[in-house]
């Protein structure tokens, strides 16, 4: 389960971004071939931000689905695995998406 880190990673970033303000919402986006799963990060998020200013943060993720570009007809496809081959045949594919990991936003209260 290396969404553990991963989420303790996630969690630091958001912190620092954050410089002490309390955090409120986090934006995550996961690709569908990244090979992190989004419920264990879900599960983990808490646990990591426990005594952080981003403890009872709300967590949101958007899961972003695996698209490729056929390096034989330029074709685009979607990819529910890292590999596959295009309808033209080729197998030679390069991913455009779905194995990003990235905070896309999150929200901090306003200090007083």
């Amino acid at each position: 389960m290396h969404e553990l880190g991963i989420t303790r990673s996630i969690v630091a970033i958001v912190c620092e971004q954050a410089r002490g303000a309390k955090v409120l919402r986090v934006t995550l986006e996961i690709g569908k071939l990244s090979a992190v799963m989004p419920d264990a990060v879900r599960f983990c998020f808490d646990v990591c931000a426990k005594g952080t200013p981003a403890e009872g943060a709300e967590l949101e993720i958007i899961e972003v689905p695996g698209r490729a570009i056929c390096r034989g007809c330029g074709g685009e496809m979607a990819l529910a695995e890292p590999y596959g081959r295009c309808p033209c045949g080729s197998s030679s594919l390069e991913l455009i998406a779905g194995e990003e990991l990235k905070i896309k936003e999150m929200e901090v209260a306003e200090c007083a």
